[in-house]
C-alpha cells in the first residue's frame, strides 16, 4: 500500500499541502496564487526562524513584540527597509536576508493600503 504516487499513503489525500500550508503560515508569508513570485504576508505564529536555503544562503524571520494579544502586523521590515505592500517576492527568499514583523495588538488600517 505504500508507494511514491495519489494512492501510496492511506489517508494521504493533499500530498503535503497542508504541512506545507502550515509552515508557510507559521513563518508569515504564503504562496497564494500557483505560478506567481509573490508570496502574501500575515500574522507568523514563530517568533525567530532560520531557513536554511539550497544556495547555501539563510533567510531569517523575526518577530517582535509578539503575544497572545499581539496578533496583528504593524510593520515588516526586509532586510533594513520597511515594506509598503503585504507581499514578499521569491526572489527576497533565495537571496538571503532578514525579514521582521513587528506585532501590535490592534490593526495599522493605514499601511498595505492600494
Amino acid at each position: 500500500m505504500y508507494r511514491n504516487g495519489a494512492d501510496g499513503l492511506g489517508g494521504n489525500d493533499d500530498f503535503g499541502q497542508m504541512s506545507a500550508w502550515y509552515i508557510f503560515s507559521s513563518l508569515g508569508f504564503y504562496p497564494v496564487a500557483p505560478g506567481s513570485d509573490e508570496y502574501a504576508l500575515g500574522s507568523p505564529l514563530v517568533k525567530n526562524a532560520v531557513l536554511n536555503l539550497e544556495n547555501g544562503k539563510t533567510f531569517e524571520v523575526q518577530t517582535v513584540n509578539q503575544s497572545d494579544k499581539n496578533v496583528f502586523v504593524s510593520k515588516v521590515i526586509l532586510n533594513g527597509k520597511e515594506l509598503s505592500k503585504p507581499f514578499l517576492k521569491h526572489s527576497d527568499i533565495i537571496n538571503g536576508g532578514k525579514i521582521t514583523f513587528y506585532m501590535s495588538s490592534k490593526p495599522n488600517k493605514k499601511n498595505y493600503q492600494n
